[in-house]
């Protein structure tokens, strides 16, 4: 018989693997949306070397009441560069992108998980990611 506390852990206790392969197939595709916090925007401007207003202008979007980087027209991101395979500003890079595969829409069932695995190779392979940080990165942001 499970005690209440064993009942109550996620189906990932044990955590998951994880080991990011650069593939690009998070950043690139179909067209969707990177969510970012004015924070961020400022970093990104800060990384850029570029006034606020003109990255705003040229990088984000509105989406309602949230804002969203802007895509190129094929869905990429439009901080992926295709030639190098890697996103330039990769150091500066929103926190949705940070927490990539750990989101709640992600590890809803074990069947959502199996999903992310067929979509991005990095997701099932690698070194196990502890239930403590897969929780800390699903705590980021509600995806």
């Amino acid at each position: 018989m499970m005690s209440p506390t064993e009942s109550k852990k996620p189906w990932y206790h044990e955590g998951l693997p994880f080991a990011c392969q650069g593939c690009g197939g998070c950043c690139t595709g179909e067209p969707g949306y990177v969510w970012v916090e004015p924070e961020e925007i400022f970093a990104l401007a800060r990384r850029l070397k570029i006034d606020l207003a003109e990255f705003e202008q040229k990088y984000v979007r509105r989406e309602g009441r949230r804002l969203s980087l802007c895509e190129h027209s094929n869905g990429d991101c439009v901080f992926y560069d295709n030639e190098k395979t890697c996103c330039t500003v990769y150091e500066d890079r929103p926190r949705q992108c940070r927490t990539w595969p750990f989101w709640a829409s992600n590890l809803r069932t074990p069947e959502d998980w199996e999903q992310t695995c067929r979509e991005c190779p990095g997701a099932g392979t690698g070194p196990t990611v502890s239930l403590e940080e897969i929780q800390r990165r699903r705590g980021v942001i509600q995806i």
